[in-house]
């Protein structure tokens, strides 16, 4: 690994640490921004717009990085990968499925990390990472996630997911395994393994999560004849098993993001499609849905709830949403269009689904890619969930099936785009009409669709602490997990008392200094931030205690400190200043009166040639005859100790 990556990835990890502290649903709105472009549109106000050519296609992307796409989108989108990462080759494969996360739980951090297959089989490396700077738009590949003696330098990545309390973790099948992967340290840890319980002939494959990482379910199949047997759920904070053994044509299964429901989708009947089996996992009951009456095809989970289209609606493209907490259950129409030509969209992501937030009030997104211009067909686009069946029209995704990039399959190049966890960006991949697939990300202007969520969350304070501490100074520093103002209250108790002006700048690292502290003194002081919503943050109490005062310092030892000494370097206790100008007397006419003899060899030295008519005239005052005023250097009409105490202070000087 070269120097840079290395220290890039050391970064990462200390910017994730605080972002992996926990997983919370709340980080969502607090990520939130308003980002540009989008539009609304209704199942019943569609329009087609034309595509985008080549020649546009080219001339809007960058090598890598951001770019905006034309009117009407006018939405910021960013190129991730390119022929540099696949040698030149088309290698990189398309993002696993639209229910699996390509991109980590970034909220509360500036760097956003991927992972995406690049195929060695085509030239590329083999899995890789990516990171993305929230902040700066800067993409950079931090290269393969293993080895190439690891077998896994060879898989397309399709089935592998982020863990979303742990964001520098990826969780990856091994035969009869779950494993956990930590994408920085490259470390593993076996989450569950079905051998001991189901027999050493068994395997996992299409595994799910709960978001809070405790429930996971996995497709039981055969290493012999590949059959699927039916559903595993694992309880990782019980470390117990649920089986689910299927009763039709079994295709797949999925626990939702809250770890109480399941969902097991299989031909039941043997007569037209899918059925979805219902179980609450907490109880063990089942209930079933038929294909006919709405069972979900391409879906994804939420919070008790799938939201999936329906292919027996008497609606093109209908969209359902299948609350689990009904009873009987019952699907609530969330989307359709008026076009039955192309599926528009063809497969649906809801990874930002969150807890705290009714269904009604989320989205979910979908994309597709077709031969056949329709509405929607080759858009990405989001919708609501209130029922009010509008669109929020997104992006192209600039796919066309006829060019060779992505290769014969049409299934491999479809986009079968998700989003990430703050429902902010949404990654897929695509051809853009050339010989190549690629990787990119949009910026969903989500706040077009349900407004921006109201921000009722505080900041989060942390790192608190007291640096530089004198006598009577200090200075406070601390960091929030958003941008924020600055204010410290402090004092001799928690009472406080004194406050440093609100520092009104919005920022993330913070640092006041106070000041007019008490020496060897115990100070408590607490800091408080506010957002731009106006949630206020205070931190608890703290204390630091300040030195002791500074000795004085007096260097010409005439009883003055320096600090308030108007001629620190020459004694000078009656601190005479006949000018009023703030330097002493002495200051100003020594040294070249203190050259009392200023004659023969000592020409221009302070010596003892001075001394011998200061110690003639010592004791006498002005009316002595033995009073001399060039020995009087003070000058107070008198020769005394004063004035010898300054000629010593000169002693050996030669002036001018």
């Amino acid at each position: 690994m070269s120097r840079r990556i290395f220290l890039f990835v050391v970064c990462v990890a200390a910017a994730l640490a605080f972002a992996g502290r926990g997983f919370s649903q709340s980080a969502s709105s607090a990520d939130a921004s308003i980002v540009p472009g989008g539009f609304i549109e209704t199942a019943t106000t569609g329009v087609l717009r034309p595509r985008l050519s080549l020649p546009v296609l080219q001339a809007l992307l960058p090598a890598r990085g951001p770019f905006t796409f034309p009117a009407p989108y006018n939405t910021s989108a960013v190129r991730i990968t390119n022929g540099t990462d696949c040698g030149g080759a088309d290698c990189v494969d398309a993002v696993g499925y639209s229910y699996w996360r390509n991109i980590n739980n970034h909220a509360g951090s500036n760097q956003m990390l991927m992972f995406l297959g690049l195929n060695r089989a085509r030239g590329g490396p083999g899995p890789s990472l990516f990171s993305y700077d929230k902040t700066t738009g800067q993409v950079a590949n931090l290269g393969p996630l293993f080895d190439s003696n690891s077998g896994r330098s060879w898989h397309s990545t399709e089935g592998w997911y982020w863990s979303m309390t742990k964001p520098t973790k990826i969780y990856v099948d091994d035969a009869s395994r779950m494993l956990r992967y930590d994408v920085l340290t490259k470390q593993y840890e076996t989450v569950f393994d079905v051998a001991p319980a189901f027999g050493a002939d068994k395997t996992v494959w299409q595994m799910h999560s709960s978001d809070d990482d405790k429930v996971h379910s996995a497709t039981l199949r055969t290493n012999t004849t590949w059959e699927m047997l039916g559903c595993v759920v694992y309880h990782e904070d019980t470390r117990q098993f649920q089986y689910f053994p299927k009763i039709g044509d079994f295709n797949e299964c999925s626990v939702d993001k809250s770890g109480r429901w399941l969902m097991s989708l299989e031909d039941v009947d043997y007569k037209y499609d899918l059925e979805m089996r219902i179980f609450d996992l907490t109880t063990g009951a089942e209930r079933l849905v038929w294909d006919q009456d709405g069972a979900v095809g391409h879906a994804d989970m939420g919070y008790g709830y799938v939201v999936g289209s329906d292919q027996w609606n008497t609606f093109p493209n209908a969209i359902r949403l299948w609350d689990f907490a009904r009873d009987p259950l019952s699907g609530f129409l969330v989307s359709h269009n008026m076009d039955w030509s192309a599926p528009a969209p063809n497969h649906l992501a809801h990874g930002n689904a969150r807890a705290d937030v009714p269904a009604s009030q989320q989205f979910a997104c979908g994309s597709g890619a077709s031969r056949t211009d329709a509405v929607w067909a080759n858009e990405i686009i989001c919708f609501s969930m209130d029922g009010s069946l509008r669109v929020l029209v997104v992006a192209p995704v600039m796919t066309d099936l006829n060019a060779p990039g992505g290769g014969t399959d049409d299934y491999v190049k479809e986009p079968k785009g998700n989003l990430d966890v703050t429902g902010q960006y949404f990654i897929w991949t695509s051809n853009a009409g050339g010989s190549r697939l690629d990787a990119f990300i949009v910026k969903v202007p989500s706040q077009v669709l349900i407004g921006s969520p109201a921000d009722t969350t505080p900041p989060v304070i942390s790192a608190v602490q007291a640096y530089g501490v004198t006598s009577s100074s200090a200075s406070i520093v601390w960091t929030t997990n958003e941008t924020s103002d600055s204010q410290v209250e402090y004092g001799p108790t928690t009472a406080y008392g004194t406050s440093t002006p609100v520092g009104p700048t919005l920022i993330t690292t913070h640092s006041l200094p106070l000041a007019g502290l008490t020496p060897a003194s115990l100070c408590h002081y607490r800091v408080k931030s506010k957002d731009a919503s106006g949630n206020l943050a205070t931190s608890g109490d703290l204390t630091f205690t300040t030195q002791s005062a500074a000795p004085s310092i007096d260097t010409d030892r005439d009883g003055v400190p320096d600090q308030v000494d108007n001629c620190p370097t020459l004694y000078n206790p009656a601190q005479v200043d006949s000018d009023g100008d703030g330097r002493g007397d002495v200051c100003q006419n020594l040294p070249r009166a203190a050259n009392i003899d200023d004659t023969g060899s000592s020409h221009g030295r302070i010596d003892g040639s001075d001394l011998f008519p200061l110690s003639r005239s010592f004791g006498a005052c002005q009316g002595d005859p033995r009073f001399d005023a060039a020995a009087d250097l003070n000058p107070d009409g008198c020769v005394d100790g004063y004035d010898l105490a300054l000629l010593t202070s000169l002693w050996g000087r030669v002036v001018p």
